[in-house]
């Protein structure tokens, strides 16, 4: 392979935003690591993409030994690594009440201590080629809080925050870190959980009136990654069709228009 091709990881590669954003690192002329530890979809991922420019790793995130031995193995394949973006994610859908230590343990483990090690792994890799970018998936639960989402808005939230702590360290040596936080996505997740009153709220609360898409989250992480956002670091971009931005009152508004 060319060495000095640009190398991606994507973890949560397997399917949904994680799929798109590795489609869209492909088509961009970026090889692509996919971690997820779905091993079964993660192979017909695989399969799918037979020809391009890829490896697929079995791992899970929030297991420390498994990180390092994920991103050795990639490091290894590629001999270098520019790009991390940290997708994998878990979520709990339930009343505070009712959520146990172990399930918010558990999303704890996989959005937030995933992000974490897996950039502690990268950084002394991307600095070996003078530098690279990471970019957080976060989620627009992490700037407002709503109903059931106790332990994903949180870890979110505090991913945000961490997305922060590693641009100020890390840009320091020539490592970029940012942040997407992204509204509601039309995913295979959302259309099991989200009923049709869900859809509806959101589209009440949405200016642009609608879900977002894969695509448009990773055309969002390739531009932060990208030569374009150079002096773009430590920043939190919510792609979420003015969701944050918005407050009461759209549906009045649009009767009027």
């Amino acid at each position: 392979m060319n060495h000095h091709q640009k190398i991606a990881i994507v973890t949560g590669a397997a399917r949904g935003i994680g799929l798109a954003i590795t489609n869209k690192f492909l088509t961009d002329g970026y090889s692509v690591a996919l971690i997820d530890r779905d091993t079964e979809t993660l192979a017909q991922t695989a399969a799918s993409l037979s020809g391009q420019p890829i490896l697929a790793v079995d791992g899970d995130v929030s297991e420390p030994q498994q990180v390092q031995s994920a991103i050795a193995q990639i490091a290894a394949h590629f001999g270098r690594i520019d790009v991390l973006v940290n997708n994998a994610g878990v979520a709990v859908f339930k009343p505070a009440l009712e959520v146990t230590f172990e399930e918010w343990s558990q999303v704890m483990a996989t959005n937030l201590n995933g992000p974490f090690l897996c950039t502690q792994a990268c950084v002394p890799v991307m600095l070996k080629t003078g530098g690279g970018s990471v970019v957080n998936i976060a989620s627009i639960s992490g700037v407002r809080a709503s109903t059931l989402r106790i332990a994903y808005g949180t870890s979110k939230a505090a991913l945000m925050h961490l997305t922060k702590q590693q641009a100020v360290e890390y840009g320091n040596v020539g490592i970029r870190v940012n942040c997407i936080a992204p509204g509601p996505v039309e995913t295979a997740m959302a259309a099991q959980v989200h009923s049709a009153d869900i859809r509806t709220s959101y589209r009440d609360a949405i200016p642009l009136a609608r879900y977002g898409t894969v695509d448009e989250i990773a055309h969002a992480v390739a531009f932060l990654c990208s030569d374009a956002a150079s002096f773009i670091n430590g920043q939190i971009l919510a792609v979420d069709g003015g969701f944050d931005a918005a407050g009461v009152g759209l549906p009045s508004l649009r009767g009027t228009m």
